[in-house]
């Protein structure tokens, strides 16, 4: 997991210097993100919704519900941060003619950025829950906390880490083989690094780079999570969003493979 680490913070300094991907596209947008918060500042909530729904016939039958949300508070002392993303699909099994489940995964996470009075930097607490049907656990959770700040801040690109200790927490479900002394639940120490990189394509578009790891210090399983959006303004507050979501767990239940992706295309609602 420690080579994801560095070649993440490499590519984000090769960035500063480099030839720039996104100089073809037309006139930058006007509001950053802090910018968008000051705006709502004070709000009870703000944010967006995300949804995507596909029904497949004829050679191939599936049907694939997702919905994410994306909500911010941001108060004098605090800014918070809740999330919630859902993925639900069935598939036509050709064998029995039935409907199976093929995906079920709910995973809700919350984060409290104490604002310390120098810009940008703040103290977090961050938790988060995830019950994922075919992962082979009956659930998985973290807590973290630490500090939080800029990377780096330009005309076009901002660039925001946290990193901090944390506790990392999983119960196996009934279905996964156990060795005989080996416990359903397991609990470590892990270290969380956090990365966004926001970036404003045009006016009506942004590009984003969420990237999460957690490097376990107690010998369980690490992760990697990442996801690589577009953002395009469709009609007022409706977006379209073309999303590749990457995951990774350095020791699966059961024989799970070490990583899964997602492609997506969706529909966002901000207010």
């Amino acid at each position: 997991m420690n080579r994801f680490l560095l070649f993440f913070c490499l590519f984000v300094s090769f960035k500063i210097w480099a030839v720039d991907p996104f100089e073809d596209f037309h006139e930058y947008g006007q509001l950053s993100e802090e910018e968008i918060h000051k705006i709502h500042q004070g709000e009870m909530l703000y944010g967006d919704t995300e949804f995507g729904f596909i029904v497949s016939r004829g050679n191939t039958s599936s049907t694939s519900f997702k919905l994410r949300g994306n909500l911010y508070q941001d108060l004098e002392s605090w800014r918070n941060q809740f999330k919630i993303d859902t993925l639900y699909k069935r598939d036509r099994n050709d064998t029995t003619g039935d409907d199976e489940v093929s995906a079920n995964r709910i995973f809700i996470s919350a984060q409290g950025n104490y604002k310390v009075g120098v810009k940008n930097a703040s103290f977090f607490v961050y938790g988060d829950y995830e019950n994922d049907e075919f992962s082979g656990l009956e659930f998985k959770s973290t807590i973290a906390t630490g500090y939080g700040n800029r990377l780096y801040q330009g005309v076009k690109n901002q660039v925001d880490f946290d990193i901090g200790p944390g506790l990392y927490r999983s119960v196996a479900d009934d279905e996964t083989e156990l060795a005989t002394d080996e416990d359903a639940t397991k609990t470590g120490y892990l270290l969380r690094v956090a990365l966004q990189w926001e970036r404003t394509v045009s006016k009506r578009t942004r590009f984003n780079q969420d990237v999460s790891i957690e490097q376990s210090l107690s010998g369980l399983n690490s992760r990697l999570k990442s996801e690589t959006s577009l953002i395009s303004q469709v009609m007022g507050a409706v977006s379209l969003k073309f999303a590749y979501l990457y995951r990774y767990n350095s020791k699966p239940e059961d024989d799970k493979l070490k990583y899964d992706s997602e492609l997506s295309a969706t529909f966002v609602y901000s207010f």
